[in-house]
């Protein structure tokens, strides 16, 4: 069955926006409530809530980078990398309805994580899961909607279901 340009479009940006708008609304709230630094368990010590401002990329990547280096490559090359691939979606409306929504969730995410270094100049990091010797990096929503549109992009790479974009 055949979608319409318009339902495509339409899931794109509900994707999009729900993205952000989660992203936008957790880091506001964990500014606003939880202390720079804290440890707050939320299940026993595997799932820890903290405050941490990332003023590079993934991990730290790039923080001492001289500034004029740092706002190309975490703001103006993310933002036409995300506009690019919206364009992109937005033009094809008979991709793979999981490929649209892993791209989706990537611009989501990317755009999220674009809003907080263009208005704070760093990224506002809060989540830390520790299993075992296993010990993420701290992250957000929005990497959570990255990495997820990412591992969905992979899983139809790896069943021979990708589209061509």
């Amino acid at each position: 069955m055949r979608r319409s340009k318009y339902f495509t479009r339409f899931l794109i940006l509900i994707i999009v926006l729900m993205t952000v708008g989660c992203d936008q609304v957790s880091k506001e709230l964990t500014r606003k409530k939880v202390e720079s630094e804290a440890f707050i368990p939320i299940i026993k010590n595997h799932l820890i809530l903290t405050n941490v401002e990332n003023t590079g990329a993934m991990l730290g990547f790039g923080q001492d980078f001289p500034p004029i280096l740092k706002r190309f490559l975490l703001q103006v090359l993310p933002m036409l990398l995300l506009l690019i691939m919206l364009y992109r979606i937005m033009s094809k409306p008979n991709l793979n309805l999981l490929l649209i929504i892993a791209f989706a969730f990537v611009i989501g995410g990317g755009l999220g994580n674009l809003i907080d270094r263009i208005a704070y100049g760093s990224v506002t990091d809060f989540f830390q899961i520790r299993l075992g010797i296993f010990k993420t990096g701290i992250f957000n929503i929005a990497d959570i909607a990255v990495t997820l549109g990412l591992f969905m992009f992979i899983f139809l790479i790896v069943r021979g279901k990708k589209s061509a974009i």
